[in-house]
């Protein structure tokens, strides 16, 4: 008697077996040749370089309120930012010292972008209520942004000059050192005008040889040197320059107007927490023009 062939099954690939799948090599695994290191003797060279662990255990809030986290990480960002930008300006001014305009103008275009940072920092305070503020507003105590070391630096860089301006840190030995150093120092638009003249604009010498440690004031002259440079070649260097210097005096402007509408929605027009007028104060810094002649200059163009 015959039989008849079965069907044969169609054969199945064989499915490793696991004793458990939990511990299947995933992507991180250490033995996966294409993991990234995680094991390490001491701390991470992350770490090492980026200081995280330090920057992430500086929070020392003094009220319950979960807003005054936002604030006190706000403000510590906003203080890296000033830091970064004196950086680039400082580097800057020494380029313009040596007369090698293609660097300054680097730094001062890399600062725009540092300035658009900082400026994106007032979002997560701008729309801040005086209930909300209030909340926590007694932690500060007298504390202000009026008192930053490191805001003041970039000011002194702007030409905004004041020996007064030193009083606050006379208690804080190396800050009060750096701070009048810079005082002293030329500020940016300072190395610019010295530049222009060094390269035969008619620059006034009582301009370039000024107690650099006085606020800049405005010159006729110099406001002269600026539209005839800007009436001539706009590809020149020197122009653009003056453009490059014209986005930042730009920013500056919209971080000081950012700063009293903040400050004006959440206080409205009390004394600030420093003793200032609060929003009158704010106003009048407001008004005041970084660069002066570069925005007067277009007026005659």
């Amino acid at each position: 008697m015959s039989h008849q062939a079965q069907p044969q099954e169609a054969s199945q690939p064989e499915t490793p077996h696991l004793e458990n799948p939990e511990n299947a090599e995933s992507p991180e695994s250490p033995e996966n040749p294409e993991s990234p290191h995680l094991d390490f003797q001491g701390t991470t060279p992350y770490e090492d370089y980026v200081q995280a662990d330090v920057l992430t255990h500086l929070q020392h809030t003094l009220s319950e309120d979960p807003g005054e986290m936002v604030f006190l990480v706000t403000t510590q960002v906003m203080e890296l930012w000033f830091t970064v930008i004196v950086h680039e300006w400082e580097t800057a001014a020494k380029a313009l010292r040596e007369d090698r305009v293609p660097v300054a103008v680097a730094a001062l275009k890399r600062s725009v972008r540092e300035l658009e940072a900082l400026n994106a920092s007032w979002k997560p305070l701008g729309q801040l209520t005086p209930a909300q503020f209030n909340s926590y507003r007694s932690a500060l105590g007298e504390g202000s942004g009026f008192q930053s070391a490191m805001y003041r630096r970039m000011e002194f860089l702007l030409g905004d000059k004041s020996a007064s301006m030193l009083v606050p840190h006379r208690g804080a030995p190396r800050v009060h050192a750096e701070l009048e150093k810079a005082l002293h120092e030329p500020s940016l638009y300072d190395e610019v005008l010295g530049l222009l003249a060094r390269r035969g604009h008619a620059v006034p010498s009582s301009v370039v040889q000024r107690d650099v440690s006085r606020r800049y004031e405005p010159s006729p002259e110099v406001e002269a040197v600026w539209t005839e440079l800007y009436a001539g070649d706009e590809s020149s260097e020197l122009a653009r320059l003056g453009e490059s210097l014209t986005d930042v005096a730009e920013l500056v402007w919209r971080w000081r107007n950012d700063h009293l509408v903040a400050t004006r929605r959440a206080m409205g027009s009390k004394t600030g927490t420093g003793g200032s007028a609060g929003v009158a104060w704010l106003e009048k810094r407001a008004r005041n023009n970084v660069f002066p002649e570069l925005w007067t200059a277009r007026s005659h163009v």
